[in-house]
């Protein structure tokens, strides 16, 4: 089997990363506020969980995409936009969720760390769980496996849309 070079193996990657060192900077410039001024629940790992989580939600919602992706029509895929027929509106749809998550995933940071907006950070949190839930529905057809890899970052929000909503009732 002869591997042919597709951009997307470029491009999703690249803009995982992007979220990733966007929320990344937008998370360090609250560090100090979260470590010494916010009361955490019980249940808060330890810090050093949080940068393995979220690298590996990131690894296998790449991986995800590509699987996704490279599972819709042959035709140029940016013409998506312009077909009619529903695969293509489906794979649109898709696509178009994955980038409301990646943008709802760094706006969560920006308001949660850097804006200290703790309760819109709780509501755009459960907006971003309903996108990973609509996620892994509308994959589950097209391709089980992109789908199951998508189970741990919703589980993962759940968890954190809980610690969110613990740190507004404790502070």
């Amino acid at each position: 089997m002869k591997f042919k070079f597709k951009s997307n193996y470029v491009i999703i990657p690249f803009v995982t990363i992007l979220v990733a060192i966007i929320g990344s900077i937008f998370s360090q410039s609250g560090m100090m506020w979260y470590n010494t001024e916010l009361v955490k629940p019980e249940l808060t790992p330890p810090g050093w969980v949080f940068p393995i989580a979220w690298n590996t939600i990131f690894v296998l919602t790449t991986i995800s995409a590509l699987i996704v992706w490279n599972s819709g029509p042959k035709q140029k895929r940016f013409l998506l936009l312009f077909k009619k027929k529903a695969e293509d509106t489906i794979l649109s749809l898709i696509m178009g969720l994955f980038i409301a998550n990646a943008v709802l995933n760094v706006c969560w940071s920006l308001l949660f760390f850097t804006l200290r907006f703790t309760y819109a950070a709780f509501l755009e949190m459960i907006v971003l769980e309903a996108t990973v839930i609509a996620l892994i529905v509308l994959i589950y057809k097209r391709s089980k496996a992109a789908s199951a890899l998508l189970l741990p970052y919703a589980v993962w929000v759940a968890f954190a849309t809980y610690l969110t909503s613990q740190v507004i009732l404790l502070n």
